[in-house]
C-alpha cells in the first residue's frame, strides 16, 4: 500500500492503460479521480473501482476550464492532491504528404496542450494543498523512435519528452517531481487489429528483445513506483518501458 493516502487525477483513464494506472494506484492505497470524454466506460470504471476510491469527471484536456475543473474536483472530493498522470492522447495516421492541417492540431491539441494544461493545473493545486507531489506524463518510444505513416504523434510525443523536462525544473522548487513513462508496444484496444492478425503480431514481437507486447499492468507499476517514495530522487526522467524496443538495433531473428 506505498500510495495510501493520496490522491490521484488521471486523464484519459476511462479504458486502456488509463484504467490500468487507476486500478493499480486503488490497489496500492490511492484515491483516483478519472479525466475522459467516455462517460459510460468513465462510469463503469468508478463501480469496478469502488465509489469510495473512484471518481469520475467529464473532461476535454484541450479546454483550460475543464481541466482546471477536473483538479478541483478532486480536491474537493477527496480534500487534496498528491499524483496526477497526464495520460490522455490520439494518434493518427497518414503519410506526411497527406497530413492535414487539422488532423496536425487535433494531434497536438490533445498530446502537448493537454498535457501542458494538466501538469500546470495539477502543479497548482499540489502547491496550494502544500504537500508536494507528483506529475507523470505519458509520453512513447515515438518520442525517439519514428514510423511510417506517422507524422504528428511522434512529434507531439518528442515534445512531452522536452516538456517533462521543463516542468521538473520549473516545478523542483515546489516539492514537486515531473516523470515521464514512455511505453512501448502494449496490448490495448488499438492495438487489437494488429493482435488479431498473426503475420502482423509476428512482425510487432520481433521488434522487442523480449519478443511480446506489454501488459498494461506492466506499465501501471511503473506509474505506480513514480508515484511512490521509492522514486523520490527521480525527476526530470522518461523512463522507458519497452521490452528493450529502443535497445534492439533491427529485429529479433527467428527461432525457427
Amino acid at each position: 500500500m506505498k500510495l495510501k493516502g493520496k490522491v490521484a487525477v488521471i486523464t484519459g483513464g476511462a479504458r486502456g492503460i488509463g484504467l490500468a494506472y487507476a486500478t493499480r494506484f486503488v490497489k496500492d492505497g490511492a484515491k483516483v479521480v478519472i479525466g475522459d470524454l467516455l462517460d459510460k466506460e468513465g462510469g463503469e470504471a468508478v463501480k469496478t473501482l469502488g465509489a469510495d476510491n473512484a471518481h469520475y469527471v467529464r473532461c476535454d484536456v484541450t479546454k483550460k476550464a475543464e481541466v482546471d475543473a477536473l483538479m478541483d474536483a478532486a480536491v474537493k472530493k477527496f480534500g487534496r492532491l498528491d499524483a496526477c498522470i497526464a495520460n490522455a492522447g490520439i494518434s493518427t495516421h497518414a503519410p506526411f504528404l497527406e497530413v492535414t492541417e487539422a488532423d496536425w492540431d487535433r494531434v497536438m491539441a490533445v498530446n502537448v496542450k493537454g498535457v501542458f494544461l494538466t501538469g500546470q493545473a495539477a502543479a497548482k493545486r499540489m502547491i496550494a494543498c502544500g504537500n508536494g507531489g507528483v506529475i507523470i506524463n505519458i509520453g512513447s518510444v515515438n518520442s525517439v523512435l519514428v514510423q511510417h505513416g506517422s507524422v504528428p504523434y511522434p512529434v507531439s510525443k518528442g515534445a512531452v519528452n522536452l516538456l517533462t523536462k521543463v516542468m521538473a525544473i520549473s516545478l523542483a522548487d515546489n516539492g514537486i517531481r515531473v516523470c515521464a513513462i514512455g511505453p512501448g508496444p502494449t496490448k490495448t484496444a488499438m492495438e487489437a487489429a494488429v493482435m488479431a492478425d498473426p503475420a502482423k503480431r509476428k512482425i510487432r514481437e520481433s521488434r522487442t528483445a523480449l519478443r511480446r507486447m506489454a501488459e498494461p499492468e506492466e506499465v501501471a507499476a511503473v506509474a505506480a513506483f513514480l508515484a511512490s517514495d521509492d522514486a523520490s530522487y527521480l525527476t526530470g526522467q522518461q523512463i522507458y518501458v519497452d521490452g528493450g524496443r529502443l535497445a534492439l538495433n533491427y529485429m529479433m531473428p527467428d527461432k525457427d
